[in-house]
């Protein structure tokens, strides 16, 4: 008996260990017991993901839901305030993860042929300036994210206080993403580079060769140096025109409002100017 008590606490000593080892959002802190503490930059995506859903969702809507680290704490958050708030809300995903996110939670997945308006976005982003221009994208998802951005009025940006900067480029230095045909990536990469900086093809890292999107797609990360007074608009509109482009990760004058979540539980809001 109680060999077999014994090989049950090392049991749970085992489940719990190997928990904490793949759960990169805890740490642990060892006194008299072990306590599980939540990463201070999960913490700060955690508030500003909570903040904004409680914010904007107050009664029935559609919204479109975006990809990304800090997207699955508002997902987590919306079906709990639907469940106690009785709420019907259509969700329309930007990405296969996003898809998987909204089902887990059992929450109403819809699309853009159902609901081609919707009432709010909620997206992440990788690094946002003093004008509320983004750069999406590095999950890979940014063709369908702008799709479904451009489907509202209220895109509502959620981060933390880390992708906050003065100018693109300033903290998020892996370059602004551009979906391109296959057959087209050198000549691409060739003209964007022409433009300043480099390009670099997003090789995979669990499988050889490079990152393909959800449409079949290669990225390119065009790396720059931070610019002060650049016309990120003007530069979309170029970078579009290049036969092959499918879409940039720049948003320009798309967000409506930005939540900063802090560590400490704090939420700066940033909202677009008329």
């Amino acid at each position: 008996m109680y060999l077999s008590v014994f090989n049950r606490k090392i049991g749970r000593i085992s489940i719990l260990y190997n928990f904490l080892e793949n759960n990169k959002a805890f740490s642990v802190i060892r006194k008299n017991s072990t306590v599980l503490v939540m990463d201070p930059a999960e913490q700060a995506k955690k508030a500003a993901a909570c903040k904004a859903v409680d914010d904007h969702i107050k009664k029935n809507c559609s919204i479109g839901i975006g990809s990304g680290s800090t997207i699955i704490y508002a997902v987590e958050h919306l079906a709990s305030k639907i469940k106690k708030e009785g709420l019907v809300i259509s969700c329309v995903p930007t990405s296969i993860q996003a898809k998987q996110l909204i089902r887990q939670y059992k929450l109403y997945l819809s699309d853009l042929e159902e609901c081609p308006e919707l009432d709010f976005v909620f997206d992440g982003a990788d690094e946002v300036d003093s004008n509320l221009t983004l750069i999406k994208g590095g999950g890979g998802c940014l063709t369908q994210e702008k799709i479904v951005a451009s489907c509202t009025q209220n895109l509502i940006i959620l981060a933390d206080h880390r992708k906050d900067s003065k100018v693109l480029g300033e903290k998020w230095t892996k370059g602004i993403p551009v979906e391109v045909i296959p057959m087209a990536y050198v000549p691409i990469k060739k003209r964007l580079e022409s433009m300043g900086g480099i390009a670099e093809l997003r090789m995979a890292k669990a499988k050889a060769g490079p990152i393909v999107t959800d449409n079949g797609n290669f990225i390119l990360d065009w790396k720059f140096s931070p610019l002060e007074n650049a016309d990120w608009k003007l530069i979309d509109q170029k970078i579009t025109y290049f036969p092959g482009v499918v879409d940039t990760g720049l948003f320009v004058g798309m967000a409506s409002k930005v939540y900063f979540g802090h560590p400490d539980g704090t939420v700066i809001i940033k909202n677009r100017e008329a």
